[in-house]
């Protein structure tokens, strides 16, 4: 037994004496998780690392952006098509049903099943740009944005462009049909996808891109081949049928299938191909497609335009479509003022009157001449506009500003979030979205908002509104039958009057799912859902494929599944379950994501306390939330309420602390001179027994190294003692070089990190702190460093690890020091460590006391590049320059919004400079790689993959503990400080 262990029970969920179990809470007979033989079977078909069966995996893939919540059997991680058709033959001999997710931000239930569930994201992503960026063949786990990053240097871009393109993947676009603020009805996944590959449910992979797809598929689905024929020539001989067809897709409409594939396709394979676009999973899994791509036109007008009523707004519209915008996007007095919790948002927003709506128009321009042209265009339409301004922020003006544009779009993307971010605690978020033709738009709005009040919503309104596509959002409280009955009332009036009145799309871009599936026929008729019904037969007869998801006759199907949403901590409280935090989150293809952190915790509070499933999740939120959280904090970047999950797990390792702990944290703060001085005697320890073994056998002495930190581990605590990797370097000097205070342009804070550890094996070149005096000094821009900094830290070490005493007595002292080293603020404190000048900015703030919060105020902190690339390369320079580097930003660069500095300076030192597209947080996070080893071997794999397939002349970043992790994940490649490289170009000859 370790020596220390977390404290017991510190996890637990806190819950009152009339705390009530909630009624879809999971059933006790799941807590022990897949049940036996389905958990065996699939493991002796796979393997057993590739299925997840705890009944905390099966709770995290429980959830995704939908209100719904289903708990399925078990889950796999399917690595490619075989593993694929080998689970979907399995479904059919045991009479079993599959569901595919990807990065489950689907709003309507598409990525959730009772049964079997695949992971279709995690061994599924990879981009390959073709024809100089015409095309590209793209992997569904791949997500909207990496793939356009991988475009943008071709002046290419995909035509869907959906709100969540940060998060979601291009599988489930094409899966959904989904479309987005430009994409319409002519740049959607169904028009631009040219070929895809796919998995049937018989397990018969079809490539629609092979010359001899039609005849492979002839030769192994004889029956299909024919039917699909068949039912082209029926649809065809009913000239009404193909008119209503045809008249339905003029419309934005991704409810039910694509009935015009049989139309468009003029064989089996072509026809599969257009039904397979937006058939949710339920025809077969599609496992490649290639795109054709357009033109990314770069230059770009934009105007937010206030109105003083939705009505007037969307009356507005048809003039800004006439003008030539490429998007108009609609926005109501609700989202406008639900926004300002988005970071970037004006405040002022939030005093807006409840009837002002915004339009956010943008055009976009091959070229200046076409964009002159339609800017005058733009201008004429708001001479004749009744454009309001009841708040300052508001200018009612076209910019081509790209800050202030994307601050308008920041703030349209986030509606749903934002939006759902707001609503009342504990209560289910509805996301639903139609179309109408756009030149009834106005009315549909006035419809909509008199439909809400009637039934009692206070719902919000965004959409599309160049292409008659609304969206809204209402918030119930689904452990509520009365409010579960209000909103199914309400579902049945706006399906009928979509239909009914104004002969809409029920799911203009979010595609059927489970809320809409009742309702298919109200909008189809029974004749056209009847060949809905009839293809999904010949595809999948067995209907093992994503049943209840497209294709549903229980008229009240809809309600089934909806999610009760516990109240957790405060701090996370306003998640919604979108979806947007996960591919920035180290742990992701490890353990847990941020969303999936709240969705445990929700789950534990809907149990009874003490309940066997609670006790289990409970025995894996350690390792699984807490521990290989990387506490970086990006998630908050990333959410659009910017919930900092980060900051709860380091919350929940404050709680676990023992006092006994605590104490020995606040005696290292207190001590810390003498901590620091024997780590280095440590590292200088180790580093002489690896040198004096080299001889005979390199790695023995890591192998030693890593044997006694491993047996110190067992015997303290994995979370508490750090391993050897052979990657860490020799110590740092013992002297900091000799600087002078006197005309000393900046205060120069050389990290703890800095002091402690030298450069990676092999470098030659000056360490970080010759680097930063030398070359401020060439530029004339000297700095001096403090006699006494050895014993001062940012106090990230004790932060990161939720230690608030240490945390508070080291911040305390810093900005102390920071003080009298600066003259009272009076020369700027340069860091050279980008997590350090983040903790010392920022996170130290709330551990404060008054008096010393408001010394901080006074202080300058100016990270290392930040100072380097304003101060210095002005001033410089530049002799010789490698031939390529490639950098690796930090997520402190991301908080600190420096990471521009960073590829300024080592364009100085580089001809090439190269950031990977895959570039993410290492999850070194301090030392929390030393203790977790495998966090950031995951975290790192994809940006070492894209760092290893070709040699770079530099590796560059600018935080020690990244780049020792860096080195660590991509084979010693020898990253170092940019400071170091700008003084090794900027030497004299």
């Amino acid at each position: 037994m370790p020596l220390l262990e977390p404290k017991p029970g510190a996890l637990r969920p806190r819950t009152g004496a009339d705390h009530t179990p909630a009624a879809d809470r999971v059933p006790q007979e799941r807590a022990h998780g897949t049940p036996q033989p389905l958990r065996g079977d699939l493991e002796q078909l796979l393997g057993a690392e590739k299925v997840l069966a705890k009944v905390s995996d099966l709770v995290r893939y429980a959830s995704d952006a939908s209100p719904y919540r289903f708990i399925p059997q078990v889950v796999v991680l399917a690595e490619d098509a075989t593993d694929v058709a080998a689970v979907l033959s399995y479904a059919h001999e045991h009479g079993r049903d599959v569901v595919f997710r990807a990065a489950g931000t689907s709003l309507n239930g598409q990525a959730q099943g009772e049964d079997i569930l695949i992971d279709v994201r995690r061994h599924w992503a990879g981009v390959e740009v073709l024809e100089e960026g015409r095309q590209a063949r793209i992997r569904p786990g791949t997500t909207v944005f990496r793939t356009n990053a991988a475009l943008a240097p071709h002046g290419r871009t995909l035509g869907p462009d959906p709100a969540s393109a940060i998060a979601c993947t291009v599988g489930g676009v094409v899966a959904n049909n989904a479309s987005g603020m430009t994409a319409g009805t002519t740049r959607n996944s169904y028009r631009t996808v040219a070929s895809l590959t796919c998995v049937l449910a018989s397990g018969t992979v079809v490539d629609t891109a092979d010359p001899a797809a039609d005849e492979k598929l002839a030769r192994s689905e004889p029956g299909l081949c024919e039917g699909l024929m068949a039912l082209k020539a029926e649809i065809e001989a009913d000239t009404r049928l193909v008119a209503r067809i045809r008249a339905k897709y003029e419309l934005k409409n991704t409810n039910g299938y694509r009935l015009d594939a049989f139309l468009d396709g003029t064989t089996p394979v072509e026809i599969l191909r257009g039904l397979m676009v937006g058939s949710q999973g339920t025809l077969g899994f599609l496992a490649e497609f290639v795109f054709d791509t357009l033109p990314l036109h770069r230059r770009t007008s934009t105007g937010l335009f206030f109105f003083p009523s939705l009505s007037a707004a969307a009356a507005a519209v048809p003039r800004f479509n006439e003008a030539g915008a490429m998007s108009v996007e609609l926005m109501d007095g609700n989202t406008l003022r639900a926004s300002v919790s988005v970071s970037g948002v004006p405040q002022d927003w939030a005093d807006l009157p409840k009837e002002t709506t915004a339009l956010l128009v943008e055009f976009r321009s091959p070229d200046d001449a076409v964009r002159e042209e339609r800017e005058q265009a733009a201008r004429a339409v708001l001479a004749d506009l009744d454009l309001v301004a009841p708040v300052p922020s508001v200018t009612n003006e076209l910019t081509r500003d790209p800050g202030t544009i994307a601050s308008y779009w920041k703030a349209r993307k986030a509606f749903v979030t934002a939006v759902g971010g707001s609503r009342p605690s504990g209560t289910t978020l509805i996301t639903e979205d139609f179309a109408v033709p756009p030149s009834r738009l106005a009315e549909a709005c006035e419809a909509l908002l008199e439909l809400q009040e009637r039934h009692g919503f206070d719902a919000a309104v965004a959409g599309h509104a160049a292409h008659g596509n609304l969206h809204f959002l209402l918030a119930f409280d689904a452990a509520n039958p009365e409010d579960v009955a209000r909103y199914a009332a309400f579902m049945d009036d706006f399906c009928h009057m979509t239909v009914e009145r104004f002969d809409g799309s029920l799911k203009a871009e979010h595609a059927t799912g489970r809320n809409i599936a009742p309702f298919l026929e109200l909008e189809w008729g029974p004749e056209a859902t009847e060949l809905m019904w009839r293809t999904k037969r010949l595809l999948d007869p067995a209907g093992v494929l994503a049943p209840g998801v497209l294709l549903d006759r229980d008229p009240r199907a809809h309600l089934r599944g909806l999610k009760s949403i516990p109240s957790v901590e405060a701090i996370a409280d306003p998640c919604i379950e979108c979806g947007f935090c996960e591919p920035t989150c180290p742990s992701e293809d490890l353990t847990t994501t941020p969303r999936q952190r709240i969705v445990l915790r929700r789950e534990m509070l809907r149990q009874r306390p003490g309940s066997l499933v609670g006790e289990n999740l409970l025995a894996s939120y350690g390792y699984d939330a807490v521990d290989t959280c990387a506490g970086d904090s990006t998630c908050a970047l990333d959410c659009p309420v910017g919930i900092d999950t980060g900051a709860m797990m380091k919350s929940f390792r404050h709680a676990r602390h023992s006092p006994r702990e605590e104490r020995t944290a606040a005696r290292t703060a207190q001590h810390f001179a003498r901590v620091e001085r024997s780590a280095r005697l440590a590292v200088a320890a180790a580093d002489q027994l690896r040198r004096r073994l080299r001889g005979r056998d390199g790695a023995l002495g890591d192998r030693m190294l890593k044997a006694v930190t491993g047996a110190a581990r067992k015997a303290v605590r994995p979370d508490l003692v750090p391993e050897w990797l052979p990657e860490i370097p020799a110590p740092a000097a013992g002297r900091l070089p000799a600087t002078s205070r006197q005309l000393a342009s900046a205060v120069y804070y050389p990290a703890c990190v800095n002091r402690i550890f030298g450069d990676p094996d092999g470098y030659q070149g000056a360490s970080l702190p010759e680097a930063m005096v030398t070359v401020s000094a060439r530029a004339g821009r000297p700095v001096w460093i403090p006699e006494d900094v050895t014993g001062t830290c940012c106090a990230t070490i004790w932060h990161s690890k939720g230690y608030e005493a240490g945390n508070t007595l080291m911040a305390n002292r810093m900005v102390e020091a920071a003080w009298r080293w600066t003259d009272g603020g009076e020369l700027p404190l340069v860091v050279d460590a980008s997590s350090c000048t983040l903790g010392m900015a920022e996170e130290v703030v709330p551990y404060l006391t008054p008096a010393n919060r408001k010394l901080h105020e006074g202080l300058t902190i100016v990270d290392s590049l930040v100072w380097a690339a304003q101060e210095l390369l002005p001033r410089l320079t530049v002799e010789s320059r490698v031939a390529s580097a490639v950098l690796h930003p930090t997520c402190s660069m991301r908080h600190l919004g420096d990471e521009a500095e960073l590829r300024q300076v080592a364009q100085a030192c580089a001809h090439e400079v190269v950031v990977p597209l895959d570039a993410g947080c290492c999850a070194f996070a301090g030392d929390r790689g030393l203790l977790h080893e495998e966090l950031t071997a995951s975290a790192t794999a994809r940006e070492a993959a894209e760092v290893g397939r070709r040699s770079y002349d530099a590796y560059l970043s600018a935080n020690r503990t990244c780049e020792i992790g860096m080195d660590h994940a991509t084979g010693d490649r020898g990253y170092h400080s940019v400071i170091q490289e700008l003084e090794r170009a900027t030497r004299p000859r």
